[in-house]
C-alpha cells in the first residue's frame, strides 16, 4: 500500500517537480494533495490525513514550516523537511529523526528518503510509542535551527526505534564505518545510523572533541592524559583511547584554554 503524502511548498515550480519525481520515481508514495501556504496545509492535513508531508522549511510568502507544524494539535504522519540551507540547519535536522532534501532535489535523495519512510512507517505500525517519540523530536526544533544554539537533545535510532538523548550523558563515541556506537555516563551503549562525522558537526564543541577519526569524547569525562608509547586519554570507565598524533596539540590546547570548564 502506498503512503499517503501532501506537498507544502509557496513555489508552485518547486510543488510540481517534487510531484513529478515522487510519481516518476517513488511507487512508494502517492501525492494526494498540494499546498501553498499554511492554510492550505492545515486543510490538506486535516481532509486528507496524509502519512507523509514534504515541507519546505522557509516560504517567503512569511509562513515558516516550523510554524505550521507547531500550531497543529496532532502530528500523525513523518515529515520530510526540504530546504536550500547547507548549514546549521542541517546540523539540527541531523541531530534528530527528521529525513530532509536539499533544493534543487536529488532523484537517489529522495529515493533513500522515501526507502526510510517506508521502513518507518512500518515501525509505527507495529508500535504506537515510537510514533509518539518521533513527534517529540519536532518540538522546539525551530529553536536548534538558531546558528549559535547548542543541540539540547538528540535522537538516536536502535533496533527497536528511536531514543531521545540529553547528548551531556555522553561518556565518548566510537565510530564504525557508516554507524557510531555511543557510550553513555551510566555505561550503556547505543549503536546510531549517524556517522562519527555528523555527530561532530552537532556536539558542543565546548564539550566535545574529536581525538582520533574513530573517537570523540566528553571532556568531563576524561580522567587522565598519557603520553608514553604514544598519546592516550583514559576515560571515567577506564577505556583508554588513542589520540592521534595531529590533534594532540589542539587537545592540550584546549584543557590550557579552559573550556572544559
Amino acid at each position: 500500500m502506498k503512503l499517503r503524502s501532501l506537498i507544502v511548498d509557496d513555489e508552485i515550480h518547486a510543488r510540481e517537480n517534487l510531484k513529478y519525481l515522487i510519481e516518476n520515481y517513488c511507487p512508494e508514495i502517492e501525492v494526494v494533495g498540494m499546498a501553498a501556504n499554511e492554510a492550505e496545509a492545515r486543510q490538506g492535513v486535516e481532509s486528507l490525513k496524509p502519512q507523509v508531508v514534504f515541507l519546505d522549511i522557509c516560504m517567503p510568502s512569511g509562513t515558516e514550516g516550523f510554524d505550521f507544524l507547531d500550531a497543529l494539535p496532532e502530528k500523525k504522519f513523518q515529515v520530510v523537511f526540504v530546504t536550500a540551507f547547507k548549514d546549521y540547519a542541517i546540523r539540527a535536522l541531523n541531530a534528530n529523526a527528521i529525513h530532509y532534501l536539499l533544493k534543487p532535489v536529488d532523484v537517489d535523495d529522495l529515493k533513500l528518503a522515501v526507502k526510510k519512510l517506508v521502513s518507518t512507517n512500518q515501525l509505527f505500525t507495529e508500535n504506537s510509542e515510537q510514533l509518539i517519540n518521533y513527534m517529540k523530536s519536532l518540538e522546539n526544533l525551530s529553536k536548534a535551527l538558531l546558528p549559535s544554539a547548542a543541540v539540547p537533545r538528540i535522537t538516536i535510532n536502535h533496533a527497536k526505534g528511536f531514543k531521545i538523548v540529553d547528548p551531556n550523558d555522553f561518556m565518548y563515541l566510537a565510530g564504525e564505518g557508516n554507524y557510531t556506537s555511543i557510550i553513555f555516563l551510566d555505561g550503556s551503549k547505543y549503536v546510531d545510523t549517524k556517522s562519527i562525522g555528523v555527530y561532530e558537526e552537532i556536539l558542543d564543541p565546548q564539550r566535545f572533541f574529536r581525538i582520533h577519526k574513530s573517537h570523540i569524547v566528553n571532556v568531563m569525562c576524561v580522567k587522565e592524559f598519557i603520553n608514553n608509547d604514544g598519546h592516550f586519554v583514559i576515560m571515567k570507565d577506564n577505556s583508554k583511547l588513542a589520540i592521534s598524533r595531529l590533534r594532540v596539540p589542539q587537545f592540550l590546547d584546549f584543557f590550557k584554554q579552559g573550556k572544559k570548564s
